[in-house]
């Protein structure tokens, strides 16, 4: 987008003020509202932020301004909220990007693919559920007749909470998303929106886009979209998919191969990059399930609707949605990541795993075409099939053994990953649970 284009979409839409927004190591949407015609001053120089304030850039009190420098290619109105715009903005510090900026981490990795000509595209497949307060202040399902034991595309679940869905759909519409479906996932008051794959970058940022949007329209509502990982524990968890592929400066899809002996349509070089994901599995589990409530989700074993639909088996397969990465048909859908985690680390992540795997000519061996969910430890052991970790202190001990991420990722960032979700992880065990409390209170 020119930026005499970007003055006229804010001049004809009456647009008082644009969100300069970025994301903390979280994935956290952080903002500044700016005055419209204080456009250029985003583009050029940056909005201005206090680093030390915003968790992961790895600043202190002392040091320069963290400037947010917006990408014109991201400008959007805000639907639900008129007379706004956002722009989706890259760090800089000193004038030179910022390399705990997690938006620039992709940007150096998605550079990598562009050096061999290639485009990464992404498609995301974000879960959510609809939740209210009670008056003691529990989380219960917005629609209190959601109680099916496998509420899975059932109609009246998806008609109940319509005025919500509908909202949301025509503000992702009016901005450009192009949503395909929306339906009841598997667990009561879960929904998942699907729209169109783009290039990985705008795919981030148009993940961050739709959890600000689907926050402020069920506030609006009285409501609260919570992309919590694990927000029922014996339901299925918010998963986000992703599906993969690799594309030349024509367009051609170069994970796609129909002479593939396996049936899966995928050629040599989605083998490889498929290999790469895989060996780095362990580590990519700490970016992709990020929190410790993450592996609530990650768990081996069922749920009341008979499956928790999660991946803890690092293998792929076809149609195997047990599997920690499908084949649909000429691309990969990685199924791992959670609506909690940061889109910008994580597909970061994917590219470096991918490119380690295309560059070392990885075999990820063969499919499992299985119903991976029934086998014990010892199928898995003699299958030569591993777990993903199942705790995220686990997942961070994968991640800081693994001298990939530090080496493509960026050593300062991985290391400030790792420290605030060590911290996490202490805070974590050092809280009494209610479950604690009401187990060992009088057991003694």
């Amino acid at each position: 987008m020119l930026q005499s284009d970007a003055e006229k979409l804010l001049a004809d839409n009456d647009v008082r003020f644009v969100l300069a927004q970025f994301v903390d190591i979280h994935g956290v949407a952080k903002t500044k509202s700016v005055p419209a015609h204080c456009l250029s001053n985003v583009l050029e120089d940056g909005a201005g932020f206090a680093g030390f304030a915003v968790s992961g850039l790895g600043m202190e009190p002392h040091e320069s301004d963290f400037m947010a420098r917006g990408d014109l290619n991201s400008l959007t109105l805000v639907p639900w909220q008129p007379g706004y715009a956002r722009i989706a903005c890259t760090g800089f510090v000193d004038d030179k990007p910022y390399p705990l900026d997690s938006r620039h981490v992709l940007e150096r990795q998605l550079e990598r693919l562009r050096e061999r000509g290639w485009t990464f595209n992404t498609g995301l497949e974000p879960e959510f559920c609809l939740f209210q307060r009670n008056g003691n202040g529990e989380l219960h399902p917005v629609d209190d007749s959601d109680t099916l034991d496998k509420p899975c595309y059932d109609y009246k679940g998806l008609s109940r909470s319509r005025a919500f869905l509908e909202e949301l759909v025509g503000s992702l519409q009016q901005v450009g998303f192009d949503v395909y479906q929306i339906d009841h996932e598997d667990a009561n008051a879960q929904f998942e929106i699907n729209y169109t794959h783009s290039d990985a970058l705008t795919s981030a940022d148009r993940f961050v886009f739709l959890r600000m949007a689907a926050g402020e329209i069920a506030h609006q509502m009285d409501m609260i979209c919570s992309f919590m990982p694990k927000p029922i524990s014996s339901r299925t968890g918010n998963g986000m998919h992703y599906h993969m592929s690799v594309v030349d400066e024509a367009g051609t899809n170069l994970f796609h191969d129909d002479s593939d002996k396996r049936g899966l349509g995928l050629s040599e070089l989605g083998y490889h990059f498929l290999g790469g994901l895989l060996h780095h599995a362990h580590a990519l589990c700490a970016l992709a399930a990020p929190t410790v409530n993450s592996y609530k989700r990650l768990v081996v074993g069922g749920s009341a609707s008979g499956a928790t639909w999660a991946p803890v088996y690092v293998t792929y397969g076809d149609n195997n949605r047990s599997a920690m990465v499908r084949i649909p048909y000429g691309r990969l859908e990685y199924r791992l990541p959670d609506a909690g985690c940061n889109p910008y680390l994580v597909t970061a992540g994917l590219i470096a795993a991918g490119l380690d795997g295309i560059d070392r000519k990885l075999e990820p061996g063969e499919p499992q075409n299985v119903n991976l969910y029934n086998y014990t430890a010892a199928d898995c052991q003699e299958q030569g099939i591993g777990i993903l970790p199942q705790t995220l202190n686990q997942a961070l001990n994968e991640l800081e053994a693994d001298t990939l991420f530090r080496e493509t990722l960026g050593e300062g960032i991985t290391n400030e990953f790792i420290r605030l979700k060590r911290n996490e992880w202490i805070e974590y065990n050092r809280h009494v649970s209610a479950w604690e409390v009401e187990r060992y209170a009088e057991f003694f």
